[in-house]
């Protein structure tokens, strides 16, 4: 299994007993919730749902490590790209301006830009865990069925089991590339500073990227070549009903996205203001 880490491992949680389509609404409804609201306390609690959720579906670091150093690396530079183009964007957002630190030219620290990247970093996080959770919980056979029952085009159904089936696929690719990177004297074990092995890892994009695209040409040719999409049906092996679980994870986070909602925009804005 080297190599082949994100990717869904049986396990007797209640999470990995739901249906896939349970928690693609979940997922969807979680994420939109996470974009639309920008109060610090709503984030915060969703931030300690994730952490439990996350908790509940007993996914070891092995299985998301690597994926987890690349979403932190790419939130550094996010939050670096708005102090630069945006230093006053919190000021703006938040109607004050308390400077801490004076920097260069007219780039300086204040309060309320840290407190807006602060809720950025947030939104990152509650959506991130997840993500990891739905990736490693859902069997994509078994999503793509439940798709398909409810009305999916099996067309549609079947390239979103692909999608997850590819993940572990260019994640082997990824171990690859890196092995091969290290042979040639490019460090990038623990022997070096995260920073240092975030900024090597970040070279394998490209090269990862044109094996990807092998790799799809290969996949349509095989499936073209059987006939994928001559007729308008066809039957799955793996299918599961909703199941009062099911129903109870999605009647949870309806509730909760209008709640959120509600206490996002009770005074007229979806930003919490403390100053």
């Amino acid at each position: 299994m080297a190599g082949r880490i994100l990717t869904y491992e049986e396990k007797d949680t209640w999470i990995h007993r739901l249906s896939g389509v349970s928690k693609m609404i979940f997922f969807l409804l979680w994420s939109i919730t996470g974009m639309l609201t920008y109060d610090t306390r709503v984030l915060l609690v969703m931030l300690a749902c994730s952490v439990v959720i996350f908790w509940a579906s007993k996914t070891e670091w092995r299985q998301v490590g690597t994926v987890f150093l690349f979403i932190l690396l790419f939130l550094c530079l996010n939050l670096l790209a708005v102090f630069l183009f945006s230093p006053y964007q919190g000021t703006v957002v938040y109607g004050s301006k308390t400077v801490i630190l004076e920097l260069f030219g007219d780039h300086h620290i204040t309060e309320e830009q840290l407190f807006y990247e602060f809720n950025i970093m947030l939104k990152y996080f509650t959506v991130t865990p997840v993500v990891l959770m739905f990736i490693v919980t859902t069997n994509p056979s078994e999503f793509a069925a439940s798709l398909s029952r409810l009305g999916v085009s099996y067309n549609i159904s079947y390239a979103i089991a692909i999608a997850l089936r590819y993940v572990p696929d260019v994640q082997s690719d990824f171990t690859k590339i890196k092995h091969a990177q290290e042979a040639r004297g490019i460090e990038m074990s623990g022997k070096t500073s995260l920073w240092d092995r975030m900024k090597k890892m970040s070279m394998i994009i490209f090269p990862l990227l044109f094996s990807s695209m092998d790799r799809i040409d290969v996949v349509s040719n095989a499936m073209e070549l059987r006939g994928f999409g001559k007729y308008k049906k066809r039957t799955w092996y793996m299918g599961k009903k909703l199941e009062k679980g099911d129903y109870a994870a999605i009647v949870f986070v309806v509730v909760f996205m209008a709640a959120a909602m509600c206490v996002t925009y009770a005074d007229g804005s979806r930003f919490y203001n403390p100053f």
